[in-house]
Formats: C-alpha cells, structure tokens, sequence
C-alpha cells in the first residue's frame, strides 16, 4: 500500500489538452510519461479519484486511473491493442449459440442478432454464426472491415474498448457500447446470457456472482471512461 504523498489533486489545461495535478505538478504514469487527457471532464474526474484516497492510496479504488495509465503507457503499441481486441471478432462471443435446449437458443436468438445486424449496418461487417461446437470461421472481409474502423482510434478509446471486448468476450458488444448503442449494464446482461440460463436451471452461485459483481464493476468504469472521453 502506497501512503497518500499529496495534498491536493485538480485537473488544468494543458496546450495539448487537460492534464491531472498533485499539488500542481502533472502526474505522470507507471511508465513515468504525463498524464493529459483530451477531455476535461475526464482529467477532472480522475482527479477526483486521488482527492478521494484517504492515508493510504488504494489502486483498486481508481478505475479511471489504471485505464489512463494503461492508454498514456500502451500508446505506442495502440496497433497491438487493437489487433487484440480485433482477435475476439474471429470468435465473437455473438456468434455462437446452443444448439439445445430450445429455449436458451431462441433468447439467444432475440437478444444477439439485432447487435450483429447492427454491426452489418453500421461497419459493414457480417458475422456468421454457427451452433453447437462448431468453430464460425469469419469472412475476411468482415474483419478487415472492423480493423479499417479500429485503425483511426487513439490509445484511450482502444483501451476502453479492449477492456470491454475482454470482459464480455465480444468485439460486437464493444463497439455497440462505444457508440452508445447499449449501456454497460445492457451489455453485460447480453454477455452472461448463458450464464443467467443456467443459473434460473440450477440456481446461483455465491462465489459466481461475486466475481460477476467485479465485472460489471469494472464494465461500467469502462464505459464511464469512454463516455467521459466523449464529454465537452
């Protein structure tokens, strides 16, 4: 645990954006480069994360902040984040459904392919699915489509939009968030769709839907991130 070594945090213009302050100096990242933000909104809520810290500074409190340092220090290999994120659209979570029993298929059915034609419509990729175990292979020109529209993204929309490809297992989810297509919440329920099958089937599990707490947690910081990004 890393003892509070500030006063104050705040959030001020910088010629090349808004930068966060403790005690008026830039904070600067792990890998000691400084953190500016295009948004002033954003600066100033990660600012409001280390106001918040009390005696003793605790990372895990601070969402907003391990994202930003993951952007400021992963920007020069912006290509590698979005070719992982890009990966998850080889095997979209979307594209696979149960072949049995019938009733999860058709929820399948109703809650997903209204996001894959969106994702048809607006990037001008079709994904195929495919049933049972059975692996989709997709169509290149899909994917070359989606990593066309990955290309023009700076470092902070990408980490956004990889944690969330992460989390839910899906680059369709991810960008329908981005676009604020769907909430966080929305797509964490689309995600653990399964999940919630079998758990009216079987019941739920503490431990389960702990660890499924921490992730909608963390969904939502993401989206909280990228929304703040967006922000005037």
């Amino acid at each position: 645990m890393i003892k509070r070594f500030y006063k104050t945090a705040s959030a001020a213009a910088q010629d090349d954006g808004f930068a966060v302050l403790l005690d008026g100096r830039v904070l600067k990242s792990p890998g000691r480069i400084p953190v500016i933000v295009p948004s002033r909104a954003l600066a100033e809520a990660i600012a409001a994360e280390w106001e918040a810290q009390a005696d003793d500074i605790a990372p895990r409190a601070m969402p907003l902040t391990r994202l930003i340092y993951a952007a400021v220090d992963g920007a020069a290999e912006r290509h590698r984040i979005a070719e992982q994120a890009l990966a998850f659209a080889r095997s979209d979570l979307l594209c696979y459904r149960a072949d049995r029993p019938q009733s999860l298929a058709a929820r399948q059915q109703v809650a997903w392919d209204p996001l894959l034609e969106w994702l048809a419509e607006h990037h001008g990729a079709r994904l195929v699915t495919a049933t049972g175990i059975t692996f989709a292979e997709q169509p290149e020109d899909a994917l070359a489509r989606l990593a066309s529209d990955l290309a023009p993204l700076d470092a902070c929309r990408l980490v956004g939009l990889h944690t969330v490809t992460t989390i839910t297992g899906s680059l369709t989810l991810a960008l329908a968030l981005l676009a604020g297509r769907i909430s966080a919440a929305e797509a964490f329920a689309l995600a653990r769709l399964d999940e919630d099958f079998q758990a009216e089937q079987w019941g739920r599990d503490a431990e389960a839907e702990a660890r499924a707490r921490a992730l909608a947690e963390e969904l939502a910081a993401a989206e909280r991130f990228l929304r703040l990004l967006a922000a005037n």
